[in-house]
């Protein structure tokens, strides 16, 4: 059995970790470089850093940021926010990114994840998906549409069709997040991680609404999620990532252990 991945999330706003709710109400809450750290000596499998403001603001990703966070932590690590082309993939690389994620780009130019996923590899390139529940209708058959521009703008994209064309594009991996269940720590939005888990044949990583271990045990199981983003519940130190993971391990959930 493949090891379930626990995964922090850095967003980065102006240089700092900050932290919202269901894309709103963003406040400062410390240095991601330290963040980062911290969350790999707790046993975190990855990181993801996310500059959130990078593709609103038309601007480069803080390519400093990056670097100083790649030099800190020796496990995969995932950077995404204001990547438009491959020079920009190429310099998160060569700052220390295993990963890049593309989203609102991708989107706008889907050709970005074939161009990345031949230049560098599919497993380097990760699909980025912030998602609304609305309506169901002829458009929007499943009932998620893909939003982008951190929640700003609604594409009118049907968020499985993206799912399935961007993994034939040649996308390694899916960050799915539920914008309706972001900040929340109510639970994933289990229904929306499951349908896109069971059409694609690509790893999904669950993202939104993290609060309790029990979240990531649903999330895992129900929602059948390779792997589990994790924010407020880490940042707020309400949980270790040891402990996350210990309740994990108690249900027979497989993850990677430290001890």
């Amino acid at each position: 059995m493949i090891s379930k991945r626990i995964i922090p999330c850095l967003d980065v706003r102006g240089g700092k970790l900050t932290k919202g709710i269901k894309f709103q109400g963003n406040v400062d809450i410390g240095d991601p470089v330290e963040a980062a750290r911290e969350y790999y000596e707790q046993g975190a499998d990855e990181i993801v850093f996310y500059d959130i403001t990078a593709s609103s603001d038309g601007r480069d990703i803080m390519i400093d940021v990056v670097d100083r966070v790649a030099k800190t932590i020796f496990i995969p690590f995932s950077v995404g926010g204001g990547i438009r082309n491959l020079e920009d993939m190429r310099r998160v690389i060569m700052a220390g990114a295993e990963k890049v994620s593309v989203n609102s780009t991708a989107v706008t130019n889907p050709e970005i994840i074939t161009q990345g996923a031949q230049a560098f590899g599919s497993q380097c390139i990760v699909l980025g998906m912030d998602v609304k529940k609305v309506a169901i209708s002829e458009k929007i058959p499943s009932g998620y549409e893909i939003v982008i521009h951190g929640g700003r703008i609604f594409t009118g994209i049907d968020a499985l069709w993206w799912a399935l064309e961007a993994e034939k594009l040649g996308a390694g991996e899916i960050c799915l997040n539920s914008i309706d269940a972001d900040g929340t720590q109510e639970g994933y939005e289990l229904n929306l991680t499951a349908m896109i888990s069971e059409n694609v044949h690509i790893p999904v990583i669950a993202s939104g609404g993290a609060g309790l271990p029990s979240h990531l045990a649903d999330v895992l199981t129900t929602g059948k999620a390779d792997a589990a983003l994790i924010a407020s519940m880490v940042h707020y130190r309400t949980y270790t990532i040891a402990e996350i993971k210990q309740y994990l391990h108690q249900r027979e959930i497989k993850t990677r252990m430290l001890w």
